[in-house]
């Protein structure tokens, strides 16, 4: 029986193998054949190279300032005065305590695990029913990296787009996190009035016994510190996943011919788009179908995403209402589906994984579709 096993795994992963195999040598050997080798290789590594340089770079510097920024606002209280205030919608808007505001906050200005750390301590997770503590895992991704996002799209000049994006953004979370708990429910009904966890009733504290100036300093380094690890955290994603999605989003270089130059690909994702390109139009405003690529690659990293944004720019593709769907989405989205499995996991309702990813996918249209409305309507009134 052992043996049997061992062989029907075995033929598994040589059918895996086989079809890894097949399809890597169909995609880049059409990338080739297109392009010819030589030059693939060369808009490859040339790709990678002007994304590190012109991106990933320049998202370190935005992750390092923020990083500081944010642990600043925590360390001396700015965090929890904006949790009070936002504390009075949460119940109405998200179904949540008001205590989840506080996660909102910190995911904002960081990245989505944030949350998680939050729902492991028990001070935090007493405040909610166990159906809205396993919600936040939507909640909480909706918001990560906002301030990166926002602070990006502001620096290329686009700082009114990514303001009526966050609004966006709160739409589709709010969309993600109550669909969320319906599936729980759904699924698990007694969840509706069992507690989350025990502890005890003291509030999440942020207080600190050193001297101003030392907190301060304190606070800029330890968030600086944060900053560098995730701006090296976003490297992978961006040279990889932006490089492969650029290469099948761009065309032969300004003579329609292949030079071997950076950005060059066989622009077959707008042509697929194309087909179906007043479907984008329609809910997102998009003109260009090449815009595509951005939703597209913020489902895996939101970092990889913006790699795409300043030759989007240079091409002449983008507006305030593309900044505002670009940031709602990559927002909403940024990189959920590398990230639920874990997160769920940690909570440990994996099994939920894929009702969270499709209340999430759901949420994140919705965040584009409401902020392409959201643009519409401003431009009309101002």
């Amino acid at each position: 029986m052992k043996a049997f096993k061992n062989m029907k795994f075995t033929t598994k992963r040589s059918i895996e193998a086989l079809v890894f195999l097949a399809v890597f040598f169909a995609i880049f050997g059409y990338m080739g054949h297109k392009m010819g080798l030589a030059n693939m290789l060369n808009t490859i590594m040339g790709t990678s190279y002007r994304l590190l340089v012109d991106t990933v770079l320049y998202l370190m510097g935005i992750t390092v300032l923020s990083g500081a920024l944010g642990k600043l606002l925590v360390e001396f209280g700015v965090v929890r005065l904006l949790e009070k205030i936002l504390k009075p919608f949460m119940k109405p808007l998200f179904n949540l305590p008001g205590v989840a505001a506080l996660g909102g906050v910190l995911t904002f200005l960081s990245d989505n695990p944030a949350i998680i750390s939050l729902a492991n301590d028990k001070n935090f997770s007493h405040y909610f029913k166990k159906y809205q503590l396993i919600s936040l895992t939507n909640f909480g991704t909706a918001f990560g990296m906002g301030l990166i996002v926002i602070a990006f799209m502001t620096g290329k000049g686009f700082g009114g787009g990514a303001v009526i994006g966050l609004l966006g953004a709160v739409v589709g979370s709010i969309v993600s996190t109550r669909l969320m708990q319906r599936f729980i429910l759904k699924s698990y009904p007694q969840f509706k009035d069992e507690e989350a966890a025990g502890g005890n009733e003291e509030e999440i504290s942020f207080k600190q016994d050193n001297g101003v100036f030392l907190r301060a300093l304190n606070a800029i380094l330890d968030g600086g510190k944060t900053g560098v690890d995730l701006g090296l955290a976003i490297i992978p994603g961006v040279l990889v996943i932006s490089t492969f999605v650029m290469m099948l989003t761009f065309g032969p270089g300004a003579n329609g011919e292949y030079t071997g130059a950076a950005y060059e690909g066989v622009n077959v994702l707008p042509y697929l788009a194309g087909k179906i390109d007043f479907i984008f139009q329609w809910l997102f405003g998009f003109n260009h179908p090449e815009l595509v690529a951005f939703p597209i690659t913020a489902l895996g990293a939101v970092g990889a995403a913006l790699g795409l944004v300043p030759t989007f720019i240079e091409q002449g593709f983008v507006n305030g209402n593309v900044i505002a769907v670009f940031t709602a989405m990559g927002m909403c989205w940024s990189g959920f589906l590398s990230t639920h499995t874990a997160m769920l996991d940690s909570l440990g309702y994996r099994n939920l994984t894929s009702k969270a990813i499709l209340a999430h996918t759901i949420g994140g249209l919705c965040a584009g579709v409401a902020a392409h409305l959201f643009y519409m309507l401003f431009s009309l009134i101002f």
